[in-house]
């Protein structure tokens, strides 16, 4: 039987990824593998312990983080959340998804803290990128991924997302991204505190997440690993060094792909969402409800049915999908989780208790790295 470091190792000699990070945890078994190299040139081996860019794999970090809050009673779902960010108290929202941004209506009711939640505030990306609306989010600077430097400050950064009418109506469709940003700099104005110290405090420390955070400190660059992308010739290109965009705090900490972790620290968050928020040493961290909502999906089939760019089977909780038809065999309905834009890949099945976590350094611009994704998935639910 294939294990899990032949798996890896072919993707990484065919040239796919310099390297890779798989875990696969059932119970009280772990298995743990470190492929490769962390970068092209083939200087640094990976290994466990290797920092990397987990984009998306924040969403649901955050999600938590905000649900932290509900459960304080400091929050409720049903809230307004112009009560805190007055910016969006009042959004215009484009006549249809293809009108002209000066082409509005006024919003027919208030942006809450579920639309929020389930990515349906009105703000984000939609399966057509050409819709008028979605070119501002990148052209003010509010959205670049893989550039955690080019946002400017919460501030500032609601302040121009405020003058970018929504392309739905508040709570009528799903979008994807900006609404977890959003939750970012939600938690930040409810808690008093900048959203990476209340993440470092309530979530990372009890945990035990060393290694995560928004920007990498010197003392650790060296377990740091390059990102790449793949270029018009097919081969790998450096996007950004382990001393580049990471190398220090950015001014706006991004809620939807802002964060950096290892697969030990990813898996510390998987094992509190299994344990319905009960942090290993007995901390009550998050409430049963709270891991509930989380994981359980919000979108009614004609929602998922409209947004197959990015949920292709799936549903979505609250920061992650939710699989609901099993489009491949590893597609358990329930199962939790998300694909980040480096190349990462995080799963929890709340009904089995097993924790899949891929972790790799390329872009997802081409086919190549789900197709390694694909081969550890079929590996991490075989019988």
């Amino acid at each position: 039987m294939t294990s899990l470091g032949d798996i890896l190792k072919t993707h990484v000699d065919d040239g796919t990824v310099p390297g890779a990070v798989g875990l696969v945890a059932h119970g009280g078994r772990t298995e743990a593998v470190a492929v490769g190299f962390a970068d092209t040139e083939g200087t640094t081996p990976l290994a466990r312990d290797s920092v990397f860019r987990i984009a998306s794999l924040t969403k649901p970090v955050v999600a938590a983080a905000l649900m932290m809050l509900v459960d304080e009673g400091r929050i409720a779902l049903g809230d307004p959340v112009g009560t805190w960010l007055p910016e969006l108290a009042s959004p215009s929202v484009v006549r249809t998804p293809d009108a002209p941004v000066d082409d509005v209506v006024p919003a027919t009711r208030p942006i809450t803290v579920i639309d929020l939640l389930t990515s349906r505030t009105g703000y984000g990306f939609p399966p057509d990128f050409s819709f008028p609306a979605v070119a501002p989010l990148f052209s003010e600077g509010l959205q670049a991924p893989t550039q955690p430097q080019v946002p400017p400050a919460p501030d500032e950064w609601l302040a121009r997302l405020s003058r970018i009418p929504l392309l739905h109506q508040p709570g009528e469709a799903w979008l994807y991204h900006t609404s977890s940003d959003l939750q970012g700099a939600l938690i930040a104005r409810v808690s008093g505190r900048p959203l990476p110290e209340f993440l470092a405090e309530r979530l990372f420390e009890p945990l035990g997440m060393t290694d995560t955070g928004f920007h990498v400190p010197a003392a650790r660059l060296d377990r740091f690993t390059g990102l790449y992308r793949h270029g018009p010739d097919g081969g790998l290109e450096l996007a950004d060094a382990p001393d580049g965009q990471w190398s220090r705090p950015p001014a706006f900490p991004s809620g939807g792909g802002g964060l950096v972790s290892t697969a030990d620290d990813w898996h510390a968050f998987a094992r509190l969402l299994l344990a319905d928020g009960t942090a290993p040493d007995g901390r009550r961290l998050l409430s049963p409800t709270a891991i509930r909502r989380m994981t359980t999906n919000h979108l009614p089939r004609p929602e998922r049915e409209t947004n197959r760019v990015f949920l292709e089977g799936q549903g979505w909780g609250f920061g992650g999908s939710v699989d609901v038809t099993p489009t491949d065999p590893w597609n358990v309905p329930g199962r939790y989780g998300w694909t980040g834009g480096t190349g990462t890949t995080a799963h929890i099945v709340p009904s089995t208790g097993v924790c899949t976590l891929l972790l790799t350094q390329v872009e997802m611009s081409s086919a190549a790295p789900p197709a390694l994704m694909r081969a550890f998935w079929a590996h991490a639910t075989r019988p």
